[in-house]
């Protein structure tokens, strides 16, 4: 009888643990090492950033409201943060990888992410985020998965093809920074990357013999998804594949309604997904071409990146001239009126089954609304600085929300103007403080000379209109109520508005920047500060056990001690394994 209860019991323990296992949502782990190697894209000799060994790094595949777990070791000669666009962190900016949010990693160290991709699916990219390192590499792609439960409003593709582009220059991002710290411009990039390699070599004069370049195998008859980032320094490219139409069906986590193009700008920062058929005859391969857009295109013309298609039943190698860019040099609407062609297919479902379509945005009362206004980079006490509303932002020395946590004063201001103020420039540490539950409205208005792109973290948001000129409360008259693109990455054209609108409802921190990495670094970035006034320890998440300490905290950091891997299993699950493995174990040794 004592055996037979025994063995009930050691059967109860074995389903409590399984069951534990299943209740939660799944877990996904994996480990980045970056690292310092030395390629030649373009021909000339380089210091890269690679991750795992690759560049670009490897793929973090998951699936809707999957619990991610990214141990990032850091083998660089400076601190490190990765960051992860698009993905809103909900309640939870601890894991965002900004220094308003999270204390660098030091040298040598590594620093294990926590975070669940909730309510979230689609095509996404990750990178270090501090310093222009992202010049240099340490980026890789992320894809969100559907449920299986959620169909895809498309036939499954038969292939999945990653495409990241961008704008490279063979000054490492040490040597671009020093450039920027001495008050110059970084100049024409030496050309365009596509999955880390250079052009195929299409024209003799422009692209010197020997680079390697992409190639990309397809059989006939198929379509595939193309997923394209635009992971480039400041770029914005159009994007094309020799007579083959792009049928365009998301946009950084968000179905977009299905139309064909093409050739489609897609600016830096940005991530879009294509259906292409392989419907051409197989007499040649096809060029795949990424090229610099609203430039003197004559003199970048070595700013373009050239991969192949390749049919497996071709005859020959692509041969002849690339297929042509937009031809509107005259015309700076029509890439304008493309980015308003973008529109959200709001009958179908994206990671939840109630239609895109069913939150009806265009119905809800703005409670704020904020110009942001970019200017040309200007000298502020000696230094050569980019604002947002006159104000150049520096980071605290110590993150917002650990600030907030253990009282530490002067470390940021929430008085962040909602329009430009007459004042001469200045450096500062000023936030946006955001109302819990609104439905704030921000105007991009560009009156530099360069395409620029910002980005939200932690929200995604309705790009509702884009004109050229000033933007006045007439403007809402041509604002796009119903089907408005949801995204959390922008264009804004110079001498144009961009006007989004965001429902504040993810408490916490969240960065609102430039994503071309000059005017980041030089200061064109701020935050919004989002607290629930009711907060219960329901809507934001505390800060995570193994938070670092850095600024005014910095003695409160202990000294790295390297743990087994059951570190990774966040820390009520790990509690809840060792305490009913414990009794198993136990007894199993009774018995």
């Amino acid at each position: 009888m004592a055996l037979l209860r025994l063995s009930l019991l050691r059967s109860i323990l074995v389903a409590l643990l399984w069951s534990a296992c299943l209740a939660a949502d799944p877990y996904a782990s994996y480990d980045l090492k970056l690292t310092y190697q030395t390629a030649s894209p373009l021909g000339v000799p380089q210091q890269v950033i690679a991750v795992n060994g690759k560049f670009p790094g490897p793929l973090i595949n998951v699936t809707t409201n999957y619990n991610v777990i990214v141990n990032v070791n850091n083998e660089l000669d400076e601190e490190l943060l990765m960051t992860w666009p698009g993905i809103e962190m909900r309640h939870n900016s601890w894991q965002d990888g900004v220094l308003g949010t999270n204390c660098p990693i030091p040298q040598t160290w590594n620093w294990t992410y926590q975070f669940q991709v909730k309510d979230q699916v689609g095509s996404y990219f990750y990178y270090p985020s501090l310093n222009l390192q992202r010049a240099s590499g340490g980026f890789g792609p992320i894809i969100i998965n559907n449920r299986d439960i959620i169909p895809i409003p498309f036939a499954q593709p038969d292939g999945d093809i990653i495409l990241m582009i961008g704008d490279w220059y063979t000054r490492n991002h040490t040597a671009l920074r020093a450039a920027l710290d001495a008050g110059k411009d970084l100049g024409m990039p030496d050309g365009v990357l596509i999955n880390g390699k250079g052009p195929f070599r299409y024209n003799s004069t422009l692209v010197p013999d020997g680079l390697a370049y992409e190639t990309v195998t397809v059989d006939p008859g198929k379509t595939y998804r193309i997923r394209v980032h635009n992971v480039g320094t400041s770029t914005s490219l159009n994007f094309r594949i020799q007579n083959h139409n792009l049928l365009l069906v998301e946009a950084e986590g968000h179905y977009t309604a299905q139309q064909n193009y093409t050739s489609l700008d897609i600016h830096v920062g940005q991530s879009y997904s294509f259906l292409v058929t392989m419907d051409q005859n197989a007499s040649t391969d096809y060029y795949i071409v990424a090229s610099a857009r609203f430039v003197n295109e004559s003199l970048w013309q070595r700013v373009t990146g050239v991969a192949i298609l390749h049919y497996t039943n071709s005859k020959g190698p692509a041969t002849g001239p690339l297929p042509d860019p937009p031809n509107d040099i005259f015309d700076k609407s029509m890439s304008m009126n493309q980015a308003k062609s973008i529109r959200q297919n709001v009958t179908a479902s994206g990671a939840r089954p109630n239609p895109q379509g069913s939150f009806h945005y265009g119905s809800i009362n703005v409670t704020d609304v904020y110009v942001l206004e970019s200017v040309p980079p200007v000298t502020i006490n000696g230094k050569l600085r980019a604002t947002l509303n006159g104000i150049s932002f520096i980071n605290p020395g110590t993150p917002i929300r650990l600030a907030d946590r253990y009282n530490v004063k002067g470390d940021y201001k929430l008085d962040f103007p909602s329009q430009p103020l007459d004042r001469p420039p200045q450096i500062d540490m000023s936030l946006l403080n955001a109302t819990y539950k609104g439905y704030i409205e921000i105007i991009l208005r560009n009156n530099d000379t360069v395409m620029q792109s910002f980005h939200v973290n932690g929200y995604s948001f309705f790009v509702v209109g884009m004109d050229y000129g000033e933007w006045t409360e007439n403007s809402r008259g041509q604002y796009n109520r119903w089907d408005a693109i949801f995204r959390s990455t922008t264009q804004v054209f110079p001498g144009a508005w961009t006007a989004i609108q965001i429902s504040l409802d993810n408490p916490g921190v969240w960065n609102i920047r430039a994503e071309n990495l000059d005017r980041w670094y030089l200061g064109q970035e701020t935050y919004m500060k989002i607290v629930n006034p009711e907060e219960n320890g329901q809507t934001e998440l505390a800060a995570p056990d193994n938070v670092l300490y850095c600024g005014a905290l910095k003695n409160m950091q202990k000294q790295q001690s390297h743990s087994s891997s059951t570190s990774n299993i966040p820390g009520k699950l790990r509690l809840l394994f060792t305490f009913m493995l414990a009794l198993y174990v136990g007894i199993f040794s009774f018995s």
